[in-house]
């Protein structure tokens, strides 16, 4: 058995929470995962598909589309990755993880009870959303992330209009009266 716990995060593509679930640390991630889907299929019905870590495939991936029918993509680690490398769309969570770590409640686990961890991160999410709201904007990024891929930006090709030339109409005189 393993100590200790584990967060599942559901993150829109800002990395604010859609849905925050806690679990004991043994369990394998596809079994809870399964709730967490379900959760997020009740509070959000909206949602088509959904990105996730590679321990979240398998037999998940066909039951979310079945029952669900949310698409569950896995991202996996690159063949030659050692350690840690960024990922386009599974760097979203990791950012999510670390503003949460921000929060020293929520670094070490004091809490007795799962649904006490839950609403701290859930505390953590708000503040963090509240203070998105309240500050001024940002000016727009002029070079794109670097973890997100660059699209290659092509000048659209003219348009040619070919025009005819126009026809004369005549007009009959009005009688006047």
């Amino acid at each position: 058995m393993i100590n200790g716990r584990k967060r599942h995060l559901a993150v829109d593509m800002r990395g604010m929470a859609l849905a925050v679930m806690v679990t004991k640390a043994s369990p394998h991630d596809s079994i809870p995962a399964r709730d967490q889907l379900f959760r997020l299929r009740l509070t959000h019905p909206e949602l088509a598909v959904a990105w996730a870590d590679s321990a979240y495939g398998g037999t998940l991936v066909d039951w979310s589309h079945t029952f669900l029918g949310i698409t569950l993509k896995t991202v996996p680690r690159r063949k030659d990755q050692d350690g840690f490398a960024v990922l386009a769309k599974r760097w979203r969570v990791e950012r999510a993880i670390s503003w949460i770590m921000r929060a020293r409640r929520n670094v070490r686990d004091y809490e007795r009870l799962v649904s006490h961890s839950e609403a701290h991160i859930t505390w953590t999410f708000i503040t963090l959303m509240v203070r998105r709201l309240t500050r001024p904007p940002r000016p727009p990024r002029t070079t794109p992330h670097p973890v997100e891929p660059v699209k290659a930006v092509r000048k659209p090709k003219p348009i040619r209009l070919r025009m005819q030339q126009p026809q004369t109409i005549r007009l009959a005189p009005t009688t006047l009266r």
